[in-house]
């Protein structure tokens, strides 16, 4: 008898199985995003953790006055920060920051002077007799809470205290020596209250009745909470940010990537046809297992954070780009749609590892060096790019291969690369380099000019410069006349002699900026704001000088952090240092340029610049590579090399000039919708975004192939010298 044949899939049942499976797990991960599961709602879009720049609220960050505290101490001044503001929301969150800073985060909450006043004071709490002797301190207490009793119909306003073992048992035998006296509470070497003793208290629980109200139950609660800290604390920088602005900021961000995200689709669908139409599919399949992603990782979700979003969402297209446009190549070359498609993503799979690599490399010295919005930034950037590849991959791949296995086998659905004209990049390259360079120049030379007119080369914003930042959003024009008047009633209520003003570009903002201000100052000078000018919302900022400095290291170490890695990764790549070279040239010439940006247009220069810089990176390198990635597959064609190795470079940049093109656009598009919907504090960030993002279209096509020319021909001229001197040498001696 035979044996029976095994029966192998076919390709056809294969692929209907893959879109089974991506199919579920797209069907899966909506379901997540719009229901979650379980009874928390893991994965829901609505529990995505908001930024305080989106929820409102305060951040504070206090440096320990101690010179070596030890970890017992820092964990217990935590814990102790904690319990107590854990009474203005459940959502707060405190955590160690370096080795000697604390930081203190309360979204959703308004009253934000007087969390100020009164986590700005961890003075100490004591419980005393009529004699002064110490009965318990803050450390005793474990609870302290307001509440309301009935008594005889009557509201009864009181404090609920609960105490520690040992302060259970202090009370009790105070309590039990002095019934009728009172027990004084001090706060500060301040009385705040004396209650009276009316029975011995021997089980660690007491209550404080007859308070003048529930507010006033209410203070003395949050007084006792507060207790004695184990270490002292000077508030370093803090920043209040109303709700309302967060609100805003996420209805206008998702409408922006909404009308961004439509318009990169109609753009696919037009200019690749049937592909195109896929990658569509694709790109909804990403942006909602990105935001399934954004809360399975517990991801914070900030301002920035959501320009990371959609500049990932655009950046996820330049993998299809890549991709879709070696297809047409192959196709033109005369190969079935089949292997075409095959041989396309087989070419495009080394650029778009690299280019994705070394964005991510960008990232994570962000997620490193960043702190706050930065970091939520970096984080929802490397989730977008991971992401986009798996959807460019796999996703996007399999679609095709099962529209093709449904009958859509004619090029017709799929084009052709056109004929593409090989210009001279590398002859045009002199000139664009004269022009780089006179656009750099014209930033160094607007520095000197800022430092007369604003105090400083570059608009520092308070991040690096320290001091105090309102920012109001009025609701009235701010001209020129309101916009003095301001600036002189902060000098008159707050009696300073420094502030400088500025209106946000294309916003009804004003933010002003002064000296470093107390927390009774600041309150001081909102009320005085607030009583005479029409503001709909004000948030405020403090950042000591200390601080300041160390964001200013911060930016230039992560640059040049960011910088040598990639140059590493491409050498180590390519095995060729100079690719890795110019591409670093590249990058610092995008650098250079996008700076002039800041110098020219006094945008604010502040912690989000470390992000625009690093992003500008990544994305301006991604670009490069695929121009790299060219330049050595055509080093392997003997036609082209033995017409020059100008000519492989110029045929590399002109083979891939589309790409770069349609890939700048829709990474484009996303930024440029954001920036003319958005709200006002996210304007500047996405203008140097968009900035970047040409910047870096025009290195890649313009600089970086043409230098790594240049120093590949001096390398080849050098070489020959040396064998030609010794030649020579070797004649001489025969």
């Amino acid at each position: 008898m035979a044996k029976k044949r095994k029966r192998n899939m076919n390709p056809k049942q294969k692929e209907y199985l893959i879109l089974l499976f991506i199919i579920v797990l797209a069907a899966v991960s909506a379901f997540g995003v719009y229901k979650g599961f379980g009874k928390e709602h893991k994965g829901s879009a609505r529990n995505i953790e908001l930024g305080l720049d989106l929820a409102g609220g305060v951040s504070i960050t206090y440096q320990i006055n101690e010179k070596n505290p030890s970890e017992t101490d820092i964990k217990d001044t935590i814990y102790k920060l904690q319990k107590r503001v854990e009474g203005y929301s459940t959502e707060a969150e405190v955590y160690q920051e370096g080795s000697k800073r604390i930081t203190v985060e309360i979204p959703g909450v308004t009253d934000a002077n007087k969390i100020l006043n009164e986590l700005g004071k961890p003075g100490d709490l004591s419980f005393k007799l009529e004699d002064g002797t110490e009965v318990l301190n803050g450390s005793n207490i474990k609870s302290a809470d307001a509440g309301t009793q009935k008594d005889n119909g009557m509201d009864n306003y009181v404090v609920s205290l609960s105490m520690d073992k040992k302060g259970a048992e202090a009370f009790a035998e105070a309590t039990t020596n002095n019934i009728g006296k009172p027990i004084y509470i001090y706060y500060d070497g301040e009385v705040v209250s004396a209650p009276t003793v009316q029975s011995a208290i021997t089980d660690g629980k007491c209550v404080i009745e007859n308070m003048e109200n529930y507010e006033a139950a209410e203070e003395l609660a949050t007084t006792i909470r507060i207790g004695a800290l184990p270490l002292t604390l000077k508030e370093m920088r803090s920043n209040v940010v109303g709700a309302k602005l967060g609100q805003n900021a996420i209805k206008t961000s998702l409408r922006a990537g909404a009308i961004g995200i439509g318009i990169i689709i109609v753009f696919m669908s037009v200019v690749y046809l049937l592909p195109g139409v896929l990658s569509g599919v694709a790109l909804i399949i990403y942006i909602i297992l990105n935001l399934f992603a954004i809360n399975g990782f517990n991801a914070t979700l900030t301002l920035p954070g959501i320009a990371g979003v959609l500049l990932a969402i655009g950046m996820a297209v330049d993998a299809n780009v890549i991709i879709f446009t070696r297809i047409r190549e192959e196709i033109s070359a005369g190969k079935s749609v089949i292997n075409s498609i095959e041989a396309g993503y087989s070419k495009a799979l080394s650029a778009i590892l690299d280019g994705n690599i070394t964005t991510l490399i960008a990232a994570a010295v962000l997620w490193v060096k960043g702190s706050g919005t930065v970091r939520g930034f970096a984080q929802t950037l490397a989730i977008g790019i991971i992401l986009s590849m798996f959807t460019a991959l796999f996703v996007t791949r399999h679609l095709m291969l099962v529209f093709y296995e449904m009958g859509f086998k004619d090029k017709k659905f799929y084009g052709a690369a056109r004929q593409f004209k090989v210009r001279n990049y590398v002859k045009a390259s002199r000139y664009c380099i004269v022009a780089s360079v006179a656009v750099i120049l014209l930033g160094f030379i607007f520095m000197p000019i800022n430092k007369k007119q604003i105090g400083n080369i570059l608009n520092y914003d308070l991040e690096f410069s320290g001091g105090t930042a309102i920012t109001m959003t009025m609701d009235e024009k701010i001209t020129d006349q309101l916009e003095k008047d301001i600036v002189e009633t902060v000098k008159g209520t707050v009696n300073v002699k420094t502030v400088q003003s500025q209106k946000v570009v294309a916003s009804d903002q004003l933010v002003v900026k002064t000296n470093e201000l107390s927390v009774d100052d600041r309150q001081k000078l909102e009320d005085a704001l607030k009583g005479k000018y029409k503001i709909g919302d004000y948030q405020t900022e403090e950042i000591t000088a200390s601080v300041s400095n160390e964001m200013k290291n911060d930016a230039i170490v992560a640059v040049v952090m960011a910088a040598i890695f990639m140059l590493i990764y491409i050498a180590f790549r390519f095995k060729d240092m100079r690719f890795g070279a110019s591409a670093v040239i590249a990058l610092l010439h995008d650098v250079l340029v996008v700076l002039t940006v800041y110098s020219v247009a006094r945008l604010s220069v502040g912690n989000t610049f470390i992000a625009c810089m690093l992003t500008i990176l990544g994305y301006s390198v991604n670009a490069t590579i695929v121009i790299f990635d060219r330049i050595r597959e055509n080093l392997r064609d003997n036609h082209l090399v033995k017409q020059g190795i100008d000519t492989v470079v110029n045929t590399s940049i002109s083979q891939t000039l589309t790409r770069s093109l349609n890939t700048s656009f829709t990474s484009f598009i996303t930024v440029f919708v954001l920036y003319l919907i958005g709200v006002a504090s996210i304007k500047e960030f996405t203008l140097t975004l968009m900035a970047g993002i040409i910047c870096g279209c025009y290195s890649s096509v313009c600089i970086s192939g043409p230098i790594w020319y240049f120093m590949r021909t001096y390398g080849d001229k050098k070489k020959a010298a040396q064998r030609a001197e010794k030649s020579k040498k070797n004649k001489k001696r025969k």
